[in-house]
């Protein structure tokens, strides 16, 4: 019985043994669809296929969708990860630069080195302003809605329609526009910012200053090139 118990022992430590690689498998598989997805998403945005994301991550599409169920989980992985990537830069920028255009112009050249522009979430982008009418402005679903009359306004997100949206994603992305409300208005209160603009012109600038081009070297100075133009039409300039 002894060489029996013995055996049966020594067999739960060799399953013990033959599934710890699975599990490391596992995790490699997820880091690797996680950077796939983030990948895939950047460039053809977050309508891309499953099947994309799969192939880049070379794995099969069922390994993609036995740990994210459906699409809308993944986007939802990923927009929370970048959400709150972009909120620390922010805070970041926030506690460490003393003069608030030095800040804000930290903020958003952290953000477009990183890509973050590329995979913001749709409810970030989908930013109107709190106040009745239709007014001008660009479609919610790519880019942020803005007054074209001086003034930023109250920023409110606009409801989303998707019942995929959790009240988490509104939660991070409430965080996020809270804390660059707060780089925005140090920088306009100095001067040093143009009186027009607005928490979702930043978000716009993130967003349009990521572009994806094949060459890395390229896309890093194209990226530093458009937002050295664009950071000079935000700094406001004396009568």
């Amino acid at each position: 019985m002894g060489g029996a118990l013995g055996a049966a022992a020594g067999n739960g430590r060799g399953d013990a043994s033959r599934t710890t690689p699975l599990r490391v498998d596992a995790q490699r598989n997820l880091e690797h669809v996680l950077r796939a997805a983030r990948e895939v998403f950047g460039e053809l945005g977050y309508g891309a296929p499953m099947e994309d994301v799969a192939r880049r991550a070379r794995v099969g599409v069922g390994t993609v969708y036995r740990r994210f169920p459906s699409k809308d989980v993944l986007v939802r992985r990923i927009a929370e990860e970048e959400t709150s990537r972009l909120t620390d830069q922010a805070r970041a920028a926030l506690g460490q630069e003393d003069e608030p255009w030095s800040a804000l112009s930290r903020f958003l050249r952290t953000s477009v080195a990183s890509g973050a522009g590329r995979l913001l979430p749709p409810q970030v982008l989908r930013v109107g302003v709190a106040e009745d009418g239709d007014g001008d402005g660009f479609d919610g679903a790519r880019v942020p809605q803005q007054r074209t009359q001086p003034g930023s306004g109250e920023l409110r997100l606009v409801p989303e329609e998707d019942p995929a949206v959790s009240a988490d994603d509104d939660t991070g992305a409430a965080a996020l526009l809270e804390v660059v409300g707060r780089l925005v208005e140090r920088a306009r209160a100095a001067g040093e910012l143009r009186a027009d603009v607005s928490v979702a012109d930043v978000l716009l600038v993130i967003a349009t200053a990521a572009p994806s081009l094949p060459d890395a070297a390229q896309q890093a100075a194209a990226s530093a090139r458009l937002l050295d133009i664009l950071l000079e039409g935000l700094r406001s300039r004396p009568v």
